[in-house]
C-alpha cells in the first residue's frame, strides 16, 4: 500500500483520488479469485500498472476507476485460467479463503458485504468458467453494463448477456434465514460440539449435510468430504477429543454466523456455515494455514 500511496503523491492527480477504487477492486477481484491475497495481488498490480503509465497518459482517462477496473478484471481473468491447474494439483479439497467481518474498519475488509461474498455463494462460483464467473460478478454483483463487460473480455455485449446468463443457472439461491436465526443455530452447534452431544448435534445438521475441510497438505484434515448427519456428529466430537484444549468462539465468517477454533491463541481452524429451514446444510472448515493469515493477524 505504501508504494500505491507513493504513485498517488508522484501522480499528482487532483481530479480525484484512486485509491478510494481500492475497497472496490478488492471485493471485485475477491469474488472471481476467491482468494483475498490474491486480490490484493491483482490491485496492486492493477495500481502498479496505473502508476507506469506516463502522466500525460494519465490524465487523458477520464474514468481512472473504470481503467483500474478494466485492468484488474484482465488480471483476474488471466489467474482463474492458471488457478485452474494449481487447484487439480491441490493437496485436498480446496475451499475459498475465508474472510473476518467482524470489524470493518480496513477497507480492505469490507467488500461491500452482501450475499455475494459468502461462502456458498463463493463455492458455486467456482464451477463457473473464468469468462463466465468475470461476466457474472461485473454484471450481476456490481451493475456494470454489459458493453463494458464486453470490452474487458474482449467479446460482444451478447456474448457477454450469454456468459452471465449461463452462470445464474449456477446459482439457485435460496431464502436466507435472518443473520439471528443462523447465529442461534450456529451456537447451538458450538455448545453441542463442546459438550460432545452427538445426539444434539445430529438434529442441528440436514440429513444430507456435507462437511469439507481444506488443509492444502499443510494441516491435518480429512481427506474427503463427509456426508451425513451421523457421520458428521460423530466426526464433529472425535476432533474434540484428539484435541481436548481447543477453544470455539463465534466469529462472522464472510458475512454469516460462523466458528473459529482456537489453540493455545492461535487460530487453526475458521469454520463457515450454510443454514437452512434451521438445521445446518454445509460446513467448510478452511485449516491452511496460508489462508487464515487475516484471521491470525486480527
Amino acid at each position: 500500500m505504501s508504494q500505491i500511496a507513493a504513485g498517488a503523491r508522484q501522480s499528482g492527480v487532483s481530479d480525484i483520488d484512486v485509491l478510494t477504487e481500492r475497497p472496490r477492486l478488492i471485493g471485485i477481484a475477491y469474488r472471481m479469485l476467491g482468494s483475498l491475497s490474491d486480490a490484493e495481488d491483482v490491485v496492486q498490480e492493477a495500481y502498479g500498472r496505473w502508476y507506469a503509465l506516463p502522466e500525460p497518459r494519465r490524465a487523458a482517462i477520464e474514468r481512472p476507476g473504470a481503467w483500474l477496473t478494466t485492468v484488474a478484471s484482465r488480471i483476474c481473468l488471466d489467474l482463474l485460467g492458471s488457478a485452474r491447474v494449481r487447484r487439480e494439483r491441490y493437496t485436498g479439497e480446496w475451499i475459498p479463503e475465508p474472510v473476518p467481518s467482524d470489524s470493518l474498519t480496513d477497507p480492505a475488509e469490507l467488500l461491500l458485504l452482501d450475499e455475494s461474498i459468502t461462502m456458498a455463494f463463493l463455492v458455486v462460483c467456482e464451477s463457473m468458467t473464468p469468462a463466465e464467473r468475470v461476466a457474472f460478478v461485473l454484471h450481476d454483483v456490481f451493475g456494470y453494463p454489459f458493453a463494458e463487460v464486453a470490452s474487458i473480455l474482449g467479446r460482444s455485449s451478447a456474448a457477454c448477456r450469454q456468459l452471465a446468463t449461463s452462470a445464474r443457472r449456477r446459482v439457485r439461491p435460496a431464502p436466507a434465514p435472518s443473520p439471528a436465526r443462523s447465529a442461534d443455530v450456529v451456537r447451538a452447534f458450538k455448545i453441542a460440539w463442546e459438550a460432545k452431544d452427538i445426539a444434539s448435534l445430529v438434529g442441528l445438521l440436514d440429513p444430507s449435510v456435507v462437511a469439507v475441510a481444506d488443509g492444502g497438505g499443510l494441516a491435518s484434515t480429512v481427506a474427503h468430504p463427509v456426508a451425513g448427519s451421523e457421520r458428521v456428529a460423530r466426526y464433529t466430537v472425535q476432533i474434540t477429543e484428539r484435541v481436548p484444549e481447543m477453544t470455539l468462539l463465534e466469529r462472522v465468517v464472510n458475512g454469516r454466523p460462523g466458528l473459529v477454533a482456537e489453540r493455545d491463541g492461535v487460530v487453526e481452524t475458521v469454520l463457515a456455515f450454510d443454514v437452512a429451514d434451521g438445521v445446518i446444510r454445509r460446513i467448510w472448515a478452511v485449516r491452511n494455514p496460508e489462508k487464515l493469515r487475516p484471521w491470525r493477524a486480527a
